[in-house]
C-alpha cells in the first residue's frame, strides 16, 4: 500500500507499506479486518503474524487478520544504519561504562551510529514515528473498506493504537491494547519503572528456580542467592567474556540482554536456567548468546533485522528530550537502586537520541480519546517490559469508555501467555462486542 512520505505534502513522495492478510475463515459471520501491531516499536508485523498466526486462530473465524510493517520497519521503507558485522560489534560492546575511557567509547559509538543512520536513511528519518504510523493505519482502514478500525496492539502497539484513537476517535472500532505503555511519563521515569519491573521479574524467576531444587536449579539455595549469582556473572564477564561454539564471545552486555530476553516469557525460564548454569558451571556462553540474539533481531545466519535501527529512529522521533552523559551520572544512583542488575544499562540507554540528526516531537504521547468507542486495556502484574502500573495509567489517559483488564501473571503481555480467563475476555469483546466488567481480574 502506498502512503505519503510526508503527510504535510500529501501529493509528494510516497513509500510502500508491506502487508499480510489471513482472510476470515467464516465469511458469513465476518466482522471486518483486525489489524495487529506486535510492538518494538521496530518490530515487524508481516513475519510476526505469519509466525504467530496460531495464537489468533479463533479471532480469524470472523476477522481478516492483517499484519503490517509500520513505516521505517521491516519491508516498509526500512531505516538502515550499519552492516551486520558492525551490528555484532555494537551489540557486544560496553553498554554500562565503568570509567572515563569506556564512557567516551560509548558516546563515540552512539554518535557514529546516528551519523550512519542519517547517511543511509536520511530521506525517511524525519517521517517515521507514531503519529505518522497511526495516520497510515487510517489509510489502511479505508483501503480495506472498513468503516471502523478494529485493532490488536501489544506493548508499543498500545501506544500506536492509543495515538490512532486520539487522532481518529470516530473511526475506532473494537480495540485491544495489551501490555500497555504509559505515554505521559518522561524517559527517566519510564526507564526507572522498567528497570524495577525487570528486577522484580528476575526475583520471580529466582524464586521459581529455587523451588525446583538444586538438581534442576544449580544456581543457589534461595532466590536472593540466585539473583546475586546473576550479578556476579555479569561482573565477571566485564573483564573476561566467555567463548561460544559459534566463535563469538558472550560479553557483559550480551549476557545482560540474554537474561532480560528470557524474562519476557515464563516459558523461557527453563532456558534461562540452562544458560546461567552453562555460563557459571561450564564457562560457555552459547545459550545466553542465543537469547541475546532474539532480543536484538540477529538471525542464525548472522544477519540482522532492522529492529534496532527502527527502535532508535521511532523512539527518537517520538520524544523531544535529548539527554547528556551528565544527566545519566545524576540519575545512575536511582537506576541502581531500582535494579542493581539492569539499572546501569537502562540509565545509559537515556543517551541513545543525544546525537540523533532529527528533532523529536512529544505529540506522540498525547492519546486522550474520550469520545472513542470502548477500548480494552490489559496489564500483567508480572510484566517486566511494560510494568503493570502503565495499564491503569493508559486507561485514564484514554478516558471515556476505556476499560482495564488485569492479569495476575508473569511475562510480557497477557493474551499470548495463554491464560484462559484473558483469552475468553478478549475473544468475547472482539467477537461479540462484550466489554469486561470494570475491575475484572484474571489469575
Amino acid at each position: 500500500m502506498k502512503v505519503p512520505l510526508d503527510y504535510d505534502k500529501p501529493s509528494g513522495d510516497t513509500i510502500d507499506l508491506a502487508l499480510i492478510r489471513f482472510p476470515a475463515t467464516r465469511r458469513e459471520g465476518r466482522i471486518g479486518s483486525l489489524l495487529f501491531n506486535f510492538g518494538g516499536p521496530g518490530g515487524d508485523g508481516v513475519d510476526t503474524l505469519y509466525q504467530a498466526y496460531g495464537q489468533y486462530r479463533e479471532l480469524n473465524t470472523r476477522y481478516d487478520l492483517i499484519g503490517f510493517d509500520p513505516r521505517g520497519v521491516g519491508r516498509s521503507a526500512p531505516v538502515t544504519c550499519v552492516d551486520d558485522k558492525r551490528m555484532d560489534e555494537l551489540a557486544a560492546s560496553e553498554g554500562s561504562p565503568d570509567d572515563a575511557a569506556e564512557e567516551r567509547g560509548l558516546l563515540r559509538e552512539i554518535g557514529e551510529f546516528a551519523r550512519a543512520c542519517q547517511t543511509r536513511s536520511g530521506r525517511v528519518l524525519p517521517h517515521v514515528g507514531t503519529v505518522s504510523a497511526a495516520r497510515d493505519m487510517d489509510v489502511l482502514r479505508a483501503a480495506l473498506g472498513d468503516a471502523k478500525l478494529h485493532y490488536f496492539g501489544i506493548s508499543y502497539g498500545t501506544q500506536l493504537g492509543a495515538s490512532y484513537a486520539h487522532q481518529y476517535p470516530a473511526n475506532v472500532g473494537r480495540a485491544v491494547l495489551d501490555g500497555a505503555v504509559d505515554t505521559r511519563i518522561d524517559d527517566v521515569d519510564l526507564g526507572l519503572q522498567q528497570a524495577a519491573a525487570f528486577q522484580r521479574a528476575l526475583g520471580d524467576f529466582a524464586k521459581s528456580c529455587a523451588a525446583r531444587g538444586a538438581a534442576l536449579c544449580p544456581l543457589g539455595a534461595d532466590a536472593g542467592e540466585i539473583v546475586a549469582s546473576v550479578g556476579r556473572l555479569l561482573d565477571a564477564l566485564d573483564a573476561r567474556p566467555l567463548p561460544a561454539a559459534s566463535g563469538r564471545e558472550l560479553t557483559q552486555s550480551l549476557a545482560a540482554s540474554g537474561v532480560a530476553a528470557a524474562l519476557y516469557s515464563k516459558e523461557a525460564w527453563p532456558v534461562l536456567i540452562q544458560g546461567l548454569t552453562e555460563a557459571t558451571r561450564r564457562r560457555t556462553g552459547n545459550t545466553l548468546l542465543m537469547l541475546a540474539d532474539l532480543l536484538s533481531g540477529r538471525r542464525e545466519d548472522g544477519t540482522y533485522s532492522n529492529l534496532t535501527p527502527a527502535n532508535t529512529a521511532i523512539g527518537c522521533a517520538d520524544g523531544a528530550a535529548r539527554y547528556t552523559a551528565a544527566d545519566v551520572h545524576r540519575e545512575l544512583p536511582r537506576f541502581r537502586r531500582a535494579s542493581p542488575v539492569f539499572g546501569p544499562w537502562m540509565a545509559w540507554g537515556l543517551i541513545q537520541c543525544t546525537d540523533w540528526p532529527v528533532k523529536g516531537d512529544d505529540d506522540a504521547g498525547e492519546v486522550s480519546a474520550p469520545s472513542a468507542a470502548p477500548i480494552l486495556v490489559i496489564g500483567n502484574t508480572g510484566d517486566p517490559a511494560t510494568p503493570y502500573a502503565w495499564a491503569p495509567a493508559l486507561t485514564r489517559e484514554l478516558g471515556g469508555k476505556a476499560t482495564l483488564l488485569t492479569l495476575k501473571g508473569e511475562g510480557h503481555g497477557a493474551y499470548d501467555t495463554g491464560n484462559a480467563c484473558v483469552r475468553k475476555a478478549v475473544q468475547s469483546y472482539l467477537l461479540d462486542g462484550k466489554v469486561p466488567a470494570k475491575g475484572t481480574t484474571c489469575d
